[in-house]
């Protein structure tokens, strides 16, 4: 699968480069309530508010794909991320919620 476009990918391809490993760095934005609920192993969690102190943690030679509830908090983050230098940060389309429904459907949708 190909992303929908430049900034944004499906859930189904981060699925996909997930299990291939390859080398794909899974941002999440969300607040520390909202990762208790549920989360994807392999992410990195930096808060939105907080996303500003921690970009330094962040590598700029890696695709990273961005991460919230629903999808627009991270395409904020996504936009604000390039913005710094990060050009191969990726919007995860639909979010978590997209992710439970399409890809885990055992993991718990708030």
């Amino acid at each position: 699968m190909r992303p929908i476009t430049d900034n944004e990918l499906t859930v189904e391809d981060l699925a996909v480069r997930l299990r291939e490993d390859d080398g794909i760095v899974v941002l999440d934005v969300r607040e520390p309530w909202e990762v208790e609920l549920c989360s994807i192993a392999q992410c990195i969690h930096i808060p939105l508010g907080q996303l500003p102190s921690a970009v330094a943690a962040l590598p700029k030679d890696r695709d990273i794909a961005v991460l919230c509830h629903h999808g627009m908090r991270s395409a904020h983050a996504t936009q604000w991320l390039r913005g710094q230098g990060f050009d191969r940060a990726i919007n995860l389309a639909g979010g978590i919620d997209a992710w439970a429904r399409r890809i885990d459907p055992t993991m718990k949708v708030y």
